[in-house]
């Protein structure tokens, strides 16, 4: 009978009711009496069982309820510094009848309960929020302020190493799920004061809190302006990943290129926060947001700046030489094969003839064939479970790949050259900018099907000028490069001593630049 709709109709229907008139002033919190408050956090959430009521009597006499949820509190804390405390008040050094009713919450912070994280609320909404994150409310006969107590013991994942951004040698730990545990990260790293904090909630049913966090003497104030109204234009009814948050607050949609990074490395947003830029966490994701974001940001590691200065400039230029090489070796080999034949050496060309006598497609759909088959491999290894997922890229690259070559569907070319492109798009540290290029792959394998190297050559302009179009809050996505700033040149393609990297980037700071004294 419970559960027929009209049951639900009419729950809904008083649900809305109640809120409706606590919101116009007509039940008033501080007049009504205890079980009737009780009632309206109860069908504030449609008399949910896991929400657990403990009421008693304050020093005998006056009724109180502790409001929680279950599960989501830790048991033990609850009743030690609020419940426990709350039944030996007869002998409190104060007498009940003489404080005011108004006073009383404040009172019992400061002389009974012994939690850490109090505070008085009367904010209807701002209760059941709180009461949703894990924290306990106390209820009070007579006053409508209540009490907010932080006794949160949801069941979290521990520190671990990073999954997507691992390095040989720097520091082995990265984000969890939940935005404190991040924000101690972080200030495990940075122990300074002008580190500041600001938190918003974001989503009208998720309530999801988002924290901003910048070095208030480095980051500069325009930025943490458009930062601040972007975050505020969002209206979302759920937040439940920072993707959500990118792209709302990313300054183009329609790019292939990411304008926001991401990371799970606290030493990474550390760097960045140095660097004067502005952190975004939020609640429930291990990957912080970075911003403004630059192009040469996605090519640079922690590692970079564990290892020494010639070996990591090395390993970066390697890095640019693969975004190259995953992006235009299968257009370079249709547009020689197709429409260049003269470039190629002699003895090549007849070598490449002689395995594509077989063949029955063009160059262009054999390449598509292969590209397609191994996007799908790779989607294959990452959804299936991981003690199948190896196998799955085994048999895929090893055993399709060696009976498409036999049965003369695929030149064995083309796959040496898919290969070196696969290998090539996974030496980049960040995952956005490696699916971008792949996705470019594609539009550089049409160009060079149709023009040769003449619809590469288009295709390389183009994407430089929508590259040099690109701004990530304000800040040009090619800086330093467009516009060329020699002083920025020192961590851009190359990687100096520590001793001459004096300065933090230009135009992402200008507020306070110098970050270290000359080297002499």
């Amino acid at each position: 009978m419970h559960n027929s709709p009209g049951f639900a109709h009419n729950r809904t229907t008083r649900l809305y009711t109640h809120f409706s008139y606590w919101r116009e002033g007509v039940i008033r919190l501080d007049s009504a009496k205890l079980p009737d408050r009780i009632r309206l956090y109860r069908e504030a959430l449609g008399f949910s069982p896991d929400l657990i009521v403990r009421e008693m009597r304050l020093c005998g006499e006056l009724p109180v309820a502790v409001l929680f949820m279950d599960g989501m509190v830790l048991a033990q804390a609850l009743h030690d510094f609020v419940i426990q405390p709350m039944l030996k008040t007869g002998t409190a050094p104060f007498d009940l009848a003489s404080v005011p009713k108004e006073s009383l919450p404040a009172l019992l912070i400061q002389e009974v309960l012994s939690a850490g994280d109090l505070s008085v609320s009367s904010d209807f909404e701002e209760l059941i929020t709180s009461l949703l994150s894990g924290e306990a409310i106390l209820l009070l006969q007579g006053t409508e302020n209540c009490i907010r107590v932080k006794v949160t013991g949801i069941e979290e994942r521990s520190v671990s190493e990073p999954l997507t951004q691992t390095v040989v040698r720097g520091p082995m730990e990265a984000f969890t799920e939940n935005s404190q545990t991040n924000i101690a990260l972080i200030r495990r790293k940075i122990r300074d004061p002008r580190l500041w904090l600001e938190q918003l909630r974001i989503g009208s049913l998720s309530h999801t809190r988002v924290s901003l966090l910048y070095i208030s003497s480095i980051a500069s104030e325009t930025v943490l302006s458009e930062v601040r109204e972007r975050l505020n234009r969002i209206d979302i009814d759920g937040v439940l990943e920072s993707g959500y948050i990118e792209e709302f607050i990313q300054d183009r949609t329609y790019t292939p290129f990411p304008t926001v990074y991401n990371s799970e490395r606290p030493d990474v947003v550390a760097a960045g926060l140095l660097e004067g830029k502005v952190a975004i966490i939020v609640d429930g994701t291990p990957f912080v947001l970075l911003v403004p974001a630059l192009f040469v940001q996605f090519f640079q590691s922690a590692e970079d700046y564990a290892q020494r200065f010639d070996i990591s400039t090395l390993i970066r230029l390697m890095r640019y030489l693969s975004f190259f090489i995953a992006m235009l070796a299968p257009s370079i080999y249709i547009a020689l094969s197709t429409f260049h034949q003269e470039m190629l050496p002699t003895s090549l060309l007849i070598n490449l003839a002689a395995q594509r006598e077989g063949v029955p497609f063009p160059a262009f759909i054999e390449g598509l064939l292969m590209e397609v088959t191994y996007e799908i491999l790779r989607e294959a290894g990452v959804r299936m479970p991981r003690t199948v997922g190896q196998a799955v890229s085994i048999v895929g690259t090893l055993v399709i790949g060696q009976a498409a070559v036999q049965a003369g569907i695929i030149s064995a070319v083309m796959v040496i050259i898919v290969s070196i492109t696969a290998i090539a798009s996974y030496v980049m540290p960040s995952g956005s900018m490696s699916i971008s290029v792949r996705m470019l792959r594609f539009v550089f394998m049409g160009l060079a099907a149709s023009f040769g190297v003449f619809g590469i050559l288009i295709g390389i302009f183009g994407l430089v000028f929508h590259l040099c179009g690109l701004r990530s809050f304000g800040v040009p996505y090619m800086s330093s490069l467009a516009p060329f700033i020699t002083q920025n040149q020192k961590d851009t393609l190359f990687r100096y001593p520590w001793q001459h990297l004096t300065t933090r980037p230009l135009l992402v700071n200008k507020k306070n630049v110098r970050r270290q004294k000359q080297s002499k």
